[in-house]
């Protein structure tokens, strides 16, 4: 059973050494700051900060305030990752849901 912590960890890296080699993706969020909360309905919440191009502060529990909620299932989570299931798809059956502005909407592909 894969750990959520650990794969968010894992994404969080992942994220950030691709923003360190791509400096078009580091430009395209500059000035970007943003706390994402992810929401798994039958698993936690979590949230990590978007600044300066990077994740960064993730963690365990609910935020006061998050500018972008991710809120799925475990399962849908962890396709969304594995890529066993795209984004549109899983908002066009329910499975997900983004609550933020559309440009925060378009930014959760990017961090996938």
């Amino acid at each position: 059973m894969m750990v959520i912590e650990e794969t968010l960890a894992g994404l969080v890296d992942r994220f950030n050494r691709h923003a360190a080699k791509n400096p078009g993706v580091r430009s395209e969020l500059k000035g970007l700051e943003r706390t994402i909360a992810i929401h798994l309905t039958d698993e936690g919440q979590y949230a990590v900060d978007l600044r300066g191009g990077e994740l960064t502060h993730l963690r365990t529990g609910p935020v006061d305030h998050a500018d972008v909620t991710i809120t799925c299932d475990r399962a849908t989570f962890l396709g969304l990752i594995t890529k066993e299931i795209g984004p549109m798809k899983a908002l066009v059956t329910h499975r997900l849901r983004i609550d933020g502005t559309l440009e925060d909407k378009l930014l959760f592909r990017k961090l996938l």
